[in-house]
């Protein structure tokens, strides 16, 4: 026999308390070391998501000074210039269009732009009336009036026949009745 005053089962019953307490504080431990490790990727990936909106939000902002800045030189230049050839990128055009250079020119370039724009629209003229009077273009025309042509007499003929057709029926209806009432 043993000499001790306290029983086995009570040694037993306080190392398994023991041993659930220091498996509960391992496990506490644990999970509270990978929630912080969450919270710290949590706050990077946050970090890094507002850093990218900063730079977003500073090209927003640097995109819409710049066009004040244009506007304000071109209102300078076109102060001194007399002609203005396009308003392209003015009043509701997109953000894309607002990137062309709008160019003012002098009374002699504006007049020279003029006169070869007129002689591009003449040389366009000329070349779609030549293209529409050469052979291959004039046999298509008359190739297509010559099957209209023949459509129109088929659909002729064809009213003609039904024409006819309901003609004699009311001949031989007329014929009936009379026959009839006779």
């Amino acid at each position: 026999m043993t000499n001790s005053s306290t029983p086995g089962w009570a040694l037993v019953a306080t190392l398994t308390a023991v041993g659930v307490l220091v498996l509960i504080s391992v496990s506490v431990v644990l999970l509270a070391l990978g929630a912080r490790r969450r919270a710290r990727h949590r706050l990077e990936e946050a970090e890094a998501s507002e850093a990218e909106l900063r730079e977003r939000l500073e090209a927003l902002e640097r995109r819409l000074t710049q066009p004040e800045v244009r506007r304000r030189r071109r209102d300078e230049k076109a102060a001194e210039k007399e002609y203005v050839i396009t308003s392209l990128g003015e009043d509701g055009e997109p953000a894309e269009v607002e990137q062309v250079v709008q160019r003012t020119l002098t009374a002699p370039a504006f007049a020279d732009a003029v006169f070869r724009e007129t002689i591009v629209h003449g040389a366009a003229l000329v070349h779609g009336v030549r293209r529409a009077l050469s052979p291959e273009v004039r046999f298509k025309i008359r190739y297509e009036m010559h099957r209209e042509v023949k459509r129109a007499r088929k659909d002729r003929k064809s009213e003609m026949r039904e024409a006819l057709r309901e003609y004699r029926a009311r001949q031989r209806a007329q014929v009936r009745d009379e026959k009839e009432t006779a």
